[in-house]
């Protein structure tokens, strides 16, 4: 199309446009003056609404519960629609986690975890019809769904990375460069190393390549008892050489044998499993392979048949928590020994969940120690570093005293009053360089151990990439007061640096804790904080 042609039709338009009344046009006119005057609420309940969209006479919107660390929410969502014209609001399904409308939106999509349904937009609405998705169907040549999604991610990073210089990067050439390995690559998982040699050209944390459409075969579950063989050669059997204790009120913490009615001790001679002999050729863990629930164990205090008996227990198929348990266990009972009861101790072993829960399960009951030691060494990172400074950071106002006793009740009532220190090293990650950063920042106590990792640009989703795979973008960077970059490539130093050697490890020492125990000791000799006893009752007869 030519110049000439451009500015003809920019011509029509105009004399279009003044024969044309505003009341013939088919755009809408937005009288924004004085428009906050003029909204008026619909009448629907409170709630945690998202998903609004608008048809021909109604309102349709989504309803969550609300969002909880560690645990779903106690409310199903539901899909509810108002209509304009009786001013009513009603359920039209619930359990919905996402929908969709057709074009004239008379009907509705409907996700209902696994399944999709259709159904009318009108209240009280009952034919919701299934839709099967078992004869859907795709052809599509995936080298060039590849090229499709490596462009993708290039222009996810273009657009959204934290800083617009790119760290100084040449973003565009970066692009050149990488997209010629294209043409080599011949599985989805390729892609992934070719895009994740690209982001980390950038030389920042978050950059996290996931996913695509390939699958990796599911291995195979272990029937795990949260136990540790020994073979005693001497006899040529196996024996239960510890088990883990766990905590048995809590889910996460289930340790099998020590249920109630498992009758199964240390050194306990493991002689058949579900019917099988084992012996010293062959390993428990093989016969434990594809093992459910539940799982007998043929046991006895000697390494023969006779006599034995049989126990059998409920399997976990990770030993993970009963291995963390144990070691957060073993650190709090030598705090508490080494300090005679006067020093508590929190794990943190993230900023997410699961770090939440260890906080507040462990703080509260250690509110009236003299010092409490927060270890966040490890710590996988999330975002609730902020929620644990505040409390922390909560100062002592003063205290009351009533007729139930002699001890004082705090203002605020969830304060503590005493010192603190923070335990660090190298893979303190994330959320898990922020707080000890604002730990000392806040001036709770000196960082004890070893420089943090030093990967603080913060990250969400943008939606999942064609194919299902999933890139995160670094979006967000950590600033101090002053504005100033920080954290990021280097981490967190310690105050007080400390290497757990490994001479000190095998021999069952951890020197990072035990400077943590000495420093808050040294402390509460120095400048003790105890709660004040009760005062004198006051005489008001003068």
């Amino acid at each position: 199309m030519t110049g000439g042609s451009l500015k003809s039709d920019s011509e029509k338009l105009k004399k279009k446009s003044k024969k044309t009344s505003p009341a013939d046009s088919p755009y809408l006119t937005i009288d924004y003056a004085g428009l906050a005057n003029r909204v008026i609420r619909i009448p629907i309940e409170s709630d945690n609404i998202s998903g609004l969209e608008i048809t021909d006479g109604y309102v349709i919107y989504l309803t969550r519960g609300a969002f909880f660390y560690g645990r779903k929410s106690d409310k199903k969502s539901g899909l509810h629609i108002f209509s304009l014209k009786d001013r009513k609001t009603s359920l039209l399904v619930d359990g919905v986690s996402g929908y969709a409308f057709s074009l004239d939106g008379k009907k509705v999509l409907l996700r209902q975890n696994k399944s999709y349904h259709v159904m009318d937009v009108k209240p009280k609405a009952k034919d919701k019809k299934s839709i099967s998705t078992k004869s859907m169907m795709v052809d599509r040549i995936p080298a060039q769904e590849w090229a499709a999604i490596f462009r993708e991610v290039w222009r996810r990073y273009r657009d959204f990375f934290y800083v617009k210089n790119m760290h100084g990067n040449d973003w565009k050439a970066i692009g050149d460069q990488y997209s010629g390995w294209l043409k080599h690559v011949a599985h989805r998982s390729d892609l992934n190393y070719v895009l994740g040699e690209m982001v980390a050209e950038l030389s920042a944390g978050h950059c996290y390549i996931q996913g695509g459409d390939f699958e990796i075969p599911e291995r195979p579950r272990v029937g795990l008892p949260g136990a540790r063989f020994a073979l005693d050669e001497n006899t040529g059997r196996y024996r239960i050489m510890q088990i883990f204790q766990g905590d048995n009120q809590e889910a996460r913490y289930r340790a099998p044998l020590t249920e109630v009615g498992i009758d199964l001790n240390v050194n306990d001679y493991v002689l058949a499993i579900d019917g099988e002999e084992l012996r010293a050729n062959d390993n428990p863990y093989r016969l434990l392979r594809y093992k459910t629930d539940p799982i007998t164990l043929t046991v006895n205090g000697t390494p023969t048949l006779a006599g034995a008996r049989k126990v059998t227990y409920r399997p976990v198929f990770s030993e993970a928590k009963l291995l963390y348990h144990a070691w957060i266990s073993h650190n709090r009972k030598k705090v508490d020994q080494m300090t005679e009861g006067r020093v508590g101790y929190i794990h943190l072993p993230d900023m997410g969940g699961d770090g939440i829960y260890e906080f507040i399960k462990w703080y509260y009951p250690q509110i009236r120690k003299e010092a409490l030691i927060i270890d966040v060494r490890s710590n996988g990172g999330g975002n609730v570093s902020q929620m644990i400074i505040e409390r922390l950071d909560t100062k002592l106002l003063g205290t009351r005293f009533g007729n139930a006793g002699n001890e004082p009740i705090t203002y605020p009532y969830s304060v503590f009053y005493g010192h603190l220190v923070c335990l660090i090293n190298e893979t303190s990650a994330s959320d898990g360089d922020i707080f000890p950063h604002y730990f000392r920042e806040s001036g709770l106590g000196p960082l004890i151990g070893k420089r943090t990792w030093g990967g603080v640009v913060g990250i969400s989703g943008r939606g999942p990439l064609i194919d299902g795979g999933l890139v995160y973008v670094p979006l967000r960077g950590t600033n101090n007061i002053k504005g100033e970059w920080i954290i990021e490539g280097h981490g967190v130093d310690p105050d007080i640096e400390v290497e757990n050697d490994p001479q000190s490890i095998l021999q069952g020492r951890d020197p990072q804790l035990e400077r943590g125990i000495s420093e808050v000791l040294k402390k509460i000799e120095q400048n003790p904080r105890r709660l004040p006893k009760r005062p004198a009752d006051p005489v008001k007869t003068k």
